[in-house]
């Protein structure tokens, strides 16, 4: 059991600690010392959502999105590809212990919410519905959009919630990452009345998503012991190359060794890979054949107005930038071979490092922008790769 993530320790008196947190709640909002203080995670999280404007005791109405907009996430969010197992581990238990399980995309937006019927009727109430965002800046502190903002797990009890109408709830939330990538795919919810509060739940919530992302890891090594069926033939006679899936990750390699991954392809947009240069992505069926471009040296420029990317090569091409992808591409830039993390980045652009989720969404559109140039883990631009950076 995490106990840096546990609101409430075994044995506790739950209607007790539930009205010391309110009292904890009323001083720290009302600007009096309180009789303790909030733990560091609630406070940080308190902090974001008074910045944000959110109003304890008349919170923004939830807006859910439509029905077809729903539907279209849960199309496209690969925690479709776990509900069963998920299911399996926390639905039946959600019923049993009055709570319901909340499964939200990387956007905190609700996509499935399964579990006890009384408990359904009072998170109607509160506008907890599917296609409601429960993000920290749509509803204020809670274990979903806390988790996100932290990129970490959360259990919230009681009057940590910042809004006083979810005082009378206990969340528990992890966030569930994509194995092959790293990235974001949604969050993992338990909740319910909050006096049915259990500090196993942080446990069983954290086992579930540990065995989600395993099963999306082994369906990619079957996908990737597809491609290897097919990979003698597509690599027979190329000298050095490689066979890829949509994420980069290799499946088989001839004429260079030790590559287990590059950067995800994308049709026309040469592949740095190392010990072989730029490579020109081939589609094959499930993935990719990744052969010698003809272009001996790529260059990257970075000009600032209009802020955009210039690729040249054998052919150049244009890429347009937001301000902040042009921020994060010249940090990244500048950083040199070494790299730079996420972590780093929002301390740069935010003067903190609480802004992880945004930063990473960032950089992976910006990722899917420019191809192969932009490496991460750390990111850095890829080997071989010359920069010139334009000055405004």
């Amino acid at each position: 059991m995490d106990e840096g993530v546990c609101a409430v320790r075994p044995g506790t008196d739950v209607a007790g600690h539930a009205r010391l947190l309110a009292g904890i709640h009323d001083a720290v909002l009302a600007g009096r010392p309180p009789a303790s203080a909030p733990r560091l995670l609630v406070e940080r999280s308190w902090r974001r959502v008074a910045a944000q404007g959110v109003d304890p005791d008349r919170p923004p109405a939830p807006d859910p999105v439509g029905v077809a907009e729903v539907e279209r996430r849960r199309t496209t969010c690969r925690l479709r590809e776990v509900l069963p197992e998920l299911r399996g581990a926390l639905t039946s238990v959600a019923e049993d212990a009055l709570h319901l399980m909340v499964v939200t995309d990387a956007d905190g937006v609700v996509l499935w919410r399964e579990g006890a019927r009384r408990v359904r009727h009072r998170a109607d109430s509160l506008g907890f519905t599917e296609g409601a965002t429960w993000s920290e800046p749509a509803i204020g502190s809670n274990a979903i959009g806390t988790a996100l903002a932290e990129a970490a797990p959360v259990q919230m009890f009681a009057a940590e919630h910042f809004v006083r109408s979810h005082h009378t709830w206990t969340c528990t939330a992890y966030p569930v990452h994509d194995p092959r990538s790293g990235e974001l795919l949604g969050i993992v919810d338990v909740s319910g009345p909050a006096e049915t509060v259990h500090p196993m739940t942080v446990a069983l919530v954290g086992t579930s998503v540990r065995l989600a992302e395993a099963v999306l890891w082994q369906r990619h090594e079957t996908r990737l012991e597809a491609l290897r069926q097919i990979s003698g033939s597509l690599l027979s006679g190329v000298g050095a190359g490689l066979v890829v899936d949509d994420h980069g990750w290799v499946a088989a390699q001839s004429g260079v060794t030790g590559i287990d991954r590059v950067a995800a392809p994308r049709q026309g947009v040469p592949v740095a890979v190392r010990g072989v240069g730029a490579c020109e992505p081939e589609p094959v069926p499930g993935g990719w054949l990744l052969r010698p471009s003809r272009r001996e040296k790529l260059r990257l420029i970075l000009e600032t107005d209009p802020p955009r990317a210039i690729v040249e090569g054998s052919v150049r091409w244009t890429h347009p930038l937001g301000r902040r992808q042009a921020d994060l591409l010249r940090l990244i830039a500048t950083a040199g071979p070494a790299g730079v993390s996420a972590a780093q980045l929002s301390e740069t652009l935010y003067g903190d490092r609480t802004h992880l989720v945004t930063v990473r969404a960032e950089l992976s559109r910006l990722r899917k922008l420019v191809g192969g140039l932009l490496l991460a883990r750390p990111y850095r631009i890829a080997p071989g790769v010359d920069v010139v950076l334009m000055q405004p």
